[in-house]
């Protein structure tokens, strides 16, 4: 039997702000090492018999850095499915189950979040395999991790009766929302609890089967979006206005705690879903005084802190129990016990319509990417960086002009009529309102200085002619 990866890399992270951004979420960094928490998802399901290339599950506006984050570490997914919104697990899940039986009527599903921590493989695949054993008659597996301490941020899952010949598997008594302390203790204490970690295997059939008994709803808008969907590039995007239509809810909501068939096998892996910046601190190594340290960081009388520094050289001088996080754009600074309280921070970002909860400073776009360097009444100065091969939009502005310096490499800038190739030191010139575009030819990355000036520089200032991105809005 066939074991499809189908991983869910949607969401966007907020309360591990200011690294996870809208336009850059915590699945698509590198937070534990220097590949991204997606890389080392995929990572972990290559290289096993009968496993298949992943199926992946993102939102359209991260297409190609999911695109790109799977090139650079040589996997080629079985398909990308596009979400126009984000609707939860269960309606990602049942369009993945719908993509897999137009491949294999038998397909077994291994449903794994993009933006989980396993710090050991080896048992993770042996607890996928006894979750296939009990899938194949029928059951609804998810995974239950035996909890180390009496944590409040997670569901938990109640175990019920074992099932014969597979080590550690039960059925399901019942779910648990996230519990007061008190309760948490208690859950530890008796040892009859696991923490819910969000992770499944079933047959792509049974489920849908199970939700089409359960949650119709989702199945029918689900159906329609992907009997709609259509092909774009090498994406899978889904019709728009019927998942738009659909509930959100979880798997665990619209299924599993309905079902009769759910089972949880405990999986004894090294696991975190590193929800927030505590839960990052728990699963890194701390020096001698229980720091975490990252990038250019100077302390003197710290202790049981994580600092980590993007940009610039962080100082930290006589505190305890903080964590620290710099960009070029933004600084959190926050006491362990208070970590719950960075989504406030992004909820005021938003109600005073700032730009910090929404990208970094540099933007990644299909052909490479842009940096701030510095803004003014007027005018606005970029790096640009445009990768082998890439060729940015056919474009006009109606309110900007541009100057273009190349820093190193080779571009082809086309303006109105005119078509000329720039090399380093050499600049150009873009009008308003002149159709241009800018291409790298070469076989190394093209770097430039953009200048705009004008009286509106926002980015949905853009107008495009071509695209072989098919793109017809920002991004």
């Amino acid at each position: 039997m066939k074991i499809y990866p189908v991983i869910l890399a949607g969401g966007s992270g907020t309360r591990l702000w200011p690294l996870s951004r809208e336009a850059l979420p915590k699945q698509l960094l590198p937070l534990l090492s220097e590949k991204t928490m997606l890389q080392e998802t995929v990572l972990r399901t290559q290289g096993m018999v009968d496993w298949m290339d992943p199926l992946v599950v993102c939102g359209n506006e991260h297409r190609f850095l999911v695109a790109e984050q799977l090139r650079q570490i040589n996997v080629t997914p079985l398909g990308i499915l596009l979400e126009p919104v984000g609707k939860n697990t269960a309606p990602a899940a049942a369009v993945a189950a719908q993509f897999l039986l137009k491949e294999d009527k038998d397909a077994m599903m291994l449903v794994l979040p993009a933006d989980h921590s396993v710090e050991d493989t080896d048992a993770f695949h042996d607890a996928i395999e006894r979750a296939v054993s009990a899938a194949t008659t029928g059951a609804l597996v998810t995974f239950g991790i035996e909890p180390s301490r009496p944590e409040t941020g997670y569901g938990y899952i109640r175990r019920g009766e074992a099932l014969e010949g597979i080590v550690d598997c039960f059925k399901v008594e019942h779910f648990v929302e996230k519990p007061d302390r008190a309760t948490a203790e208690a859950f530890v204490a008796s040892q009859e609890y696991c923490w819910n970690s969000g992770m499944f295997v079933f047959r792509a059939a049974d489920f849908l089967e199970q939700l089409k008994q359960y949650r119709p709803e989702i199945i029918n808008h689900c159906n329609t979006a992907f009997r709609d969907a259509y092909r774009d590039l090498d994406f899978c995007r889904l019709d728009e206005v019927a998942f738009t239509r659909c509930p959100a809810e979880s798997i665990d909501y619209a299924i599993m705690e309905s079902t009769r068939q759910a089972v949880v096998v405990l999986a004894r892996i090294g696991w975190s879903d590193i929800g927030s910046w505590t839960e990052l601190c728990n699963v890194q190594n701390a020096d001698k005084n229980g720091n975490i340290l990252r990038g250019d960081v100077y302390v003197d009388t710290v202790r049981n802190s994580m600092i980590r520094s993007e940009s610039r050289l962080v100082a930290a001088i006589g505190v305890d129990d903080v964590i620290v996080v710099e960009t070029k754009d933004a600084v959190l600074v926050v006491h362990k016990d208070h970590v719950e309280g960075v989504k406030d921070v992004v909820e005021n970002l938003k109600q005073q319509q700032r730009g910090e909860h929404l990208a970094h400073t540099r933007v990644y776009r299909p052909w490479g990417s842009y940096e701030g360097i510095d803004a003014g009444d007027r005018f606005q100065v970029k790096r640009i960086t445009v990768q082998p091969g890439g060729k940015l939009s056919l474009q006009m502005h109606h309110h900007r002009a541009e100057h273009w310096v190349v820093v190193s490499g080779t571009a082809k800038v086309t303006c109105d009529d005119m078509v000329k190739l720039l090399a380093e030191n050499e600049s150009t010139y873009i009008p308003i309102g002149a159709k241009h575009r800018l291409e790298n030819p070469g076989k190394m990355p093209l770097h430039l200085i953009e200048v705009q000036s004008g009286g509106y520089l926002g980015e949905d200032d853009i107008v495009r002619f071509e695209d072989i991105y098919k793109r017809t809005s920002t991004p």
